[in-house]
């Protein structure tokens, strides 16, 4: 019983020392900077006011926030730009078996989809501020988190199950008994 743990135990390791890490890195130095934050959060205000544009609104940016019309707007803050959620998806990925090559791969691509959901999410956002703001606080607070976690899980168990070298290992019963 203790082998079939072993796999678990290290994962488990593995993570939280990926975890520990990012936090060092991101939370004590990157994020003290705030220049990534910034980064990804500017280029989220552009493309969101691209496709609210593309969608016949007429939007204003400043900074950190997207107005369409005369509503009061959102802003995009440090939590909102996903940078957290590639990590857990990276670090969950770095730390679960499975072939470099592969993971070279699969962790871009998932990255970019995150990304794209997360301007999806930001942009019915800035539609929901304008249409009925009144259902703005829920959606962003479950509705839209639900949905981004949902799809992160579903990421992790694409790979798990398609691209992942990890295998159950099965009990062998002895039958002569």
């Amino acid at each position: 019983m203790f082998n079939s743990l072993k796999p678990a135990i290290r994962f488990l390791t593995f993570a939280l020392l990926l975890y520990l890490a990012w936090f060092v890195i991101y939370d004590l130095w990157l994020n003290k900077n705030s220049s990534i934050d910034s980064l990804v959060i500017a280029n989220m205000v552009f493309l969101v006011k691209e496709l609210l544009e593309l969608l016949g609104y007429s939007v204003t940016t400043r900074a950190h926030s997207l107005t369409i019309e005369s509503t009061g707007g959102i802003i995009i803050g440090g939590p909102c730009n996903a940078i957290p959620l590639f990590a857990l998806f990276t670090g969950f990925l770095i730390a679960f078996p499975g072939p470099v090559i592969k993971k070279l791969i699969f962790i871009p691509i998932g990255l970019l989809s995150i990304h794209i959901l997360n301007l999806v999410r930001v942009t019915i956002l800035a539609m929901i501020q304008y249409h009925a703001p009144q259902y703005l606080e829920f959606s962003h607070k479950y509705t839209f988190t639900i949905i981004i976690y949902g799809f992160i899980f579903l990421l992790w168990m694409l790979w798990v199950t398609r691209y992942s070298t990890a295998r159950s290992s099965k009990v062998k019963i002895d039958e002569s008994n």
